[in-house]
């Protein structure tokens, strides 16, 4: 497994659904599939209806649905 470097956000270390759907490369409409299913990286719901994911949350959702190289 490596180890991605911790990047801070001008939100800290919550990032916006944007900042997720653009670093996961992924249309909202799939992030929202995954998070339906429970698929999703865990997140966080503002009282405004702001959905926001924390950098250590996305790290280890990432970490977890890392593949192994193949032989």
């Amino acid at each position: 497994m490596t180890s991605r470097p911790q990047r801070t956000t001008p939100t800290g270390n919550l990032l916006t659904l944007a900042e997720v759907l653009d670093e996961l490369r992924v249309p909202r409409s799939t992030f929202f599939r995954w998070k339906a299913t429970g698929r999703a990286p865990k997140t966080i719901k503002y009282p405004n209806g702001s959905l926001y994911v924390r950098r250590r949350d996305l790290d280890a959702w990432l970490d977890d649905h890392e593949e192994e190289a193949a032989a």
